[in-house]
């Protein structure tokens, strides 16, 4: 074939750059000059085919030359680059995966070489080189007769066939004489570098542009006289270059199309081929809905894309509904082809939120109910983007509001399962369990702004019951360790105080306060997060709280036993007891809110408690009352002599006192205060009385007897008013005295019987021999009186010992007689008797009548 050249752009060969003009050897052989392109036909044929290849510019039989030198480099930014990059999408779908048709033969590359034969050579060779032969070899026919491929095969390169045609048409049809036509090969390529190197270039329309023109707009007179071909499907790379310009819909039709296609050619070559290019197409389709999907979240306004995404899976889900329909019309074993779109874009949701989730907690520390707060605050943020921008993109039966909140709600769930794995602290076990229990449920699900569509009853709880019951049993064990540590931190304390002498504050200590404040911290704070669990926590304070009383009681116990070595003065002694007993009220109230809360162990636990109450508060009243009687002894020692009944000084003291220590128990509380006002009105009784039943005075007359008995009911009266302004509930105590008085006032036996029945119904454990000292007292020396009176309380007796005798009702079995009584009634009944007589005989003379009566007193003082 001739070569054109310019003698005036030829140089020779061995002249380098730098040569002048007529140094140097010339071999002879002369090459094209690079400086005036455009004069070489092959250039310019290259350039054409540059232009108009189907690699995107890039002429196959050339050296390609990639951006930066690397090849892997430009192969592996296809795609990746800026929307001016002249290389963005210029590969086909199997060059991304490394299939490309245009990669040479292993045999090429390795340097082998083709046998004569060429047997290897249509396996061997490219595509494109298998496409260039017969045009290199001279034999145009050769192409027609190959078999011509659908462009829905992967290589994809009948298309280039038919537009090499075309060209070769269009070249040759004006210029060329119907010999040349039929002519060698030869004489067209002639023909064919004459047209381009003489003619202008001819633009042939892109590969996109010929799928979206109508075939009318090319306006060729051969196809105009043609008929009408049936719009082709777009090929694999059209495709993918749908999907790289979100023209998802569309793309998606395709795709659907095609796997269709696929699916009646069944499991040959190329149905597998075209297998394996759906499921590519698929894979690329869905990489970009879900960063449509991404997108869309994270915009701060509507995002149109979005209704692409909603009608691609439209699409989808209609296909499934057609495959699913002729699943069911034929007989054949069904084909795996649903795709559930709608189920992806759900599960690409979740997935989508737990990445949102994981970026908001990443890099960012703190403790857990910091980033529990912060996780929080993100939910609520989206979640209002999606029900103001989102929402309108998504049909109604999308629910779509529901599957991002269901996302949100299982994202939340594992960051907090997830926190849970470690080591928590008291304050922390409560916060996940709130925070699950009630502030989830506040602070996001009832937000106004999207409380009208939220569905609780859809979501369940965060933790599952095993995690939510497992964390509260922990919590349980560590908030009995905590009440354990602090409550005995306070008793040590406490305890240390107590033997310090401080006059001033000696009523302010306050343990009872200090001790239920810290259960007051779990009790109050448990039921806020569920029921059962704040009853399981009261019933583990209730129980610390029993351990702790005994605890208390053994170390009050010690405090009083060390009394009586200790230095504490009787003023603050009696400061500290007070301080002491008025503990156990408080503790007793809060023992009773703690059993409210009904757990079934809860009887057992305050009664035990109950009972070291009852032993601090009955250990205190008796050193405080001791401490009383302890200064009335001296004076109630004085009653019921004669010289009392003729000076009442010794009451008066008594009466004194009495008030002046009440006043002092005016600082106890309520309870124990009750309880020492009853024992001291009992015990002051019976101090009272007892004087009586050792007959310390005999009447000796009638008028004796009566202001005896006057001078008792005087006292009587002005004890039962001092209990009265003290509030004692021990009202029946007063109707001993005025019964006493009666018995030693009344001279008709049978009234005397009545008033011995009055005080054994009032006072059941009275006995014979109180009756009898009593009998002395008022000098009864009748033995028949005596026992008409002594058989009225024998039969009451026996009634008492039938009902039985209650315990709080107990008087005079605190009082005790003895036969010494009845002794010094014989010697009294001598003295009366025989006194004058024994006097006479021994012929002394009288002694004065104050001088018998002490020597008297001083007999009774040493008989007792």
């Amino acid at each position: 074939m001739p070569v054109l050249k310019n003698p005036h752009q030829l140089k020779a060969a061995g002249r380098g750059p730098g040569d002048g003009g007529g140094g140097g050897s010339c071999s002879g052989t002369l090459i094209l000059a690079e400086e005036s392109p455009g004069a070489n036909p092959f250039e310019e044929d290259l350039e054409e085919n540059e232009e108009d290849s189907f690699l995107g510019g890039i002429s196959p039989g050339r050296e390609r030359t990639f951006p930066g030198g690397n090849r892997a480099d430009f192969e592996r930014g296809l795609f990746s680059g800026s929307s001016g990059d002249p290389f963005r999408r210029r590969a086909t779908l199997e060059k991304l995966v490394g299939l490309s048709p245009f990669r040479l033969s292993r045999s090429r590359k390795s340097g082998e070489k083709r046998s004569p034969g060429g047997e290897q050579g249509s396996d061997q060779r490219s595509f494109l080189e298998r496409m260039r032969l017969p045009l290199m070899e001279g034999n145009p026919g050769q192409r027609g007769t190959e078999k011509k491929k659908t462009r829905r095969c992967s290589d994809d390169f009948s298309l280039l066939q038919r537009l090499n045609g075309r060209r070769k048409e269009a070249l040759c049809g004006s210029d060329c004489s119907p010999t040349e036509e039929n002519g060698g090969g030869d004489a067209a390529k002639r023909g064919s570098f004459l047209k381009i190197g003489l003619g202008s270039k001819v633009r042939r329309t892109s590969l996109v542009e010929k799928s979206n023109q109508a075939e009318g707009s090319e306006a060729a007179p051969a196809a105009e006289k043609s008929e009408p071909k049936p719009k082709e499907p777009l090929s694999v790379l059209e495709i993918f270059h749908l999907i790289h310009q979100r023209d998802l819909r569309l793309a998606d039709r395709h795709i659907v199309e095609l796997e269709a296609e696929c699916a009646q050619e069944g499991s040959g070559k190329d149905g597998s081929r075209k297998a394996k290019d759906v499921g590519l197409l698929y894979e690329a389709l869905q990489k970009e809905l879900w960063a449509v999907l991404a997108e869309a979240l994270a915009a701060k306004s509507a995002y149109p894309p979005l209704e692409q995404l909603v009608q691609v899976i439209e699409q989808e889900e209609e296909a499934d509904r057609r495959w699913r329909q002729a699943q069911g019309d034929s007989a054949g074993a069904p084909v795996p082809r649903p795709r559930k779109m709608k189920q992806q874009w759900a599960e690409a949701v979740d997935r989508l939120v737990g990445q949102k989730l994981c970026q908001c907690m990443e890099g960012r520390g703190g403790t857990i109910a910091t980033q529990m707060d912060r996780l929080a605050k993100c939910t609520v943020e989206d979640l209002n983007r999606v029900r103001d921008h989102l929402l309108q993109a998504y049909p109604k039966e999308y629910q779509a509001f529901g599957v991002y909140l269901g996302s949100y709600h299982r994202g939340l769930a594992r960051c907090l399962a997830e926190g849970v794995q470690k080591q928590l602290s008291l304050s922390e076990l409560y916060f996940v369990l709130d925070w699950n229990s009630n502030i989830y449920q506040r602070e996001v699900l009832s937000r106004p702004e999207i409380s009208a569509l939220v569905k609780p009853q859809e979501l369940g709880p965060l933790l599952s019951p095993e995690t939510q019951q497992s964390l509260e049993e922990h919590c349980i064990a560590a908030v009995k360790v905590a009440i354990t540590k602090d409550v005995g931190q306070e008793l040590v304390k406490e305890e240390e105080r107590w033997a310090q002498e401080d006059k001033e504050n000696s009523f302010q200590f306050d343990l009872s306060s200090k001790v239920i404040s810290v259960l007051k911290g779990h009790v109050d704070k448990a039921p806020r997060i569920t029921e059962d669990f704040g009853r399981r926590v009261a019933h583990c304070c209730l129980a610390s709280l029993a351990e702790f009383l005994q605890s208390f009681q053994k170390k009050v116990e010690k405090f009083h036993e060390g009394q009586v070595v200790s230095s504490l003065s009787p003023e603050t002694y009696m400061g500290r007891t007070i301080m002491l007993v008025n503990c156990c009220p408080p503790f007793r109230d809060y023992l009773e809110h703690l059993a409210k809360f009904g757990h079934p162990d809860s009887e057992a636990a305050k009664r035990q408690a109950g009972l070291s109450l009852d032993r601090v508060t009955r250990l205190c009243n008796r050193v405080l009352a001791d401490q009383l009687f302890q200064s009335l002894k001296p004076y109630f020692y004085k009653l019921m002599k004669r010289k009392w009944l003729n000076n009442p000084e010794a009451f008066s003291t008594i009466m004194a006192l009495l008030a002046e220590h009440a006043q002092k128990l005016r600082r106890m509380k309520l309870g124990p205060y009750q309880m020492l006002v009853r024992e001291v009105h009992r015990r002051v009784l019976i101090e009272y009385v007892r004087p009586l039943m050792r007959v310390r005075i005999i009447c000796s007359s009638s008028k004796m007897r009566a202001k005896v008995a006057h001078r008792l009911r005087s006292e009587a009266k002005q004890l039962q008013e001092f209990f009265i302004q003290l509030e004692s509930s021990s009202s029946w105590l007063d109707s001993v005295v005025p019964h006493l008085a009666g018995i030693l006032e009344l001279e008709d036996t049978p009234a005397i019987q009545m008033e011995v029945a009055f005080l054994a119904r009032a006072f059941p454990d009275v006995q014979k021999k109180h009756l009898s000292a009593l009998l002395d007292v008022r000098g009864l020396q009748s033995q028949a009186q005596r026992q008409l009176i002594l058989a009225a309380l024998e039969s009451l007796e026996l009634e008492g010992a039938e009902t039985g005798i209650c315990q709080d009702r107990a008087f005079f079995s605190e009082i005790s007689t003895g036969e010494v009584f009845c002794v010094r009634v014989q010697l009294h009944r001598l003295s009366h008797f025989g006194f004058a007589c024994f006097s006479r005989m021994r012929q002394r003379p009288p002694r004065p009548q104050h001088q018998s009566r002490a020597l008297r007193e001083k007999e009774e003082e040493a008989q007792l």
